[in-house]
């Protein structure tokens, strides 16, 4: 049976063959330990049955098998109040198991608790895999972000759908009513 339990630091050292993923973005340790200090009830790992080593036949040792990363931000004065999925990534020989979607349920779960609004992410206009799997989550299309993350090798930055699910506090759904036009970054509170 898979175990979650909360992140550690040390865990930082042990999932690189999740965050080297190509569809995953990659952060420096001060980013993740910032996120540990702030939201550690975010900030969730899985192990394999006994703690087992994963991966242990590739070429990297493996005790996690996924992570989710997430905070709490926004002003209830407005009604924005939300939890936010910052990374969500699941190795690729355990993909297509449910992992995600328990992942995200708990995150939606803490959030409810926090007295969030929405729980919202942002994903790759291009990852259709992802976009489909969050739709089937109950999360749609907020708004498109154009040129949200940044390329490598002279290629076009690629736009971002800002996805969003209603939670119980937002009786009138109204922070999922998408928005007509897109957005920059730097329009993105």
């Amino acid at each position: 049976m898979t175990t979650l339990r909360a992140f550690t630091c040390d865990d930082l050292f042990r999932f690189n063959n999740i965050n080297l993923d190509p569809l995953t973005e990659t952060y420096g340790i001060p980013f993740y330990l910032q996120y540990l200090a702030h939201w550690p009830e975010y900030f969730i790992v899985a192990e394999a049955p006994g703690g087992e080593l994963m991966g242990y036949s590739t070429a990297a040792l493996m005790l996690c098998i996924f992570t989710v990363m997430g905070k709490a931000e926004g002003s209830v004065a407005r009604e924005e109040w939300h939890g936010h999925v910052t990374a969500l990534s699941v190795a690729p020989e355990f993909r297509r198991l449910g992992l995600a979607a328990k992942l995200m349920e708990l995150l939606e779960e803490i959030s409810e608790k926090k007295g969030g609004f929405f729980v919202d992410l942002f994903v790759r206009v291009s990852n259709q895999v992802a976009v489909n799997m969050y739709k089937q989550l109950g999360y749609s299309v907020y708004r498109t972000v154009l040129e949200y993350y940044s390329a490598s090798s002279g290629e076009p930055d690629e736009d971002a759908y800002d996805m969003r699910k209603a939670l119980s506090r937002d009786t009138e759904k109204k922070s999922v009513i998408p928005l007509p036009h897109p957005v920059r970054p730097e329009d993105i509170e």
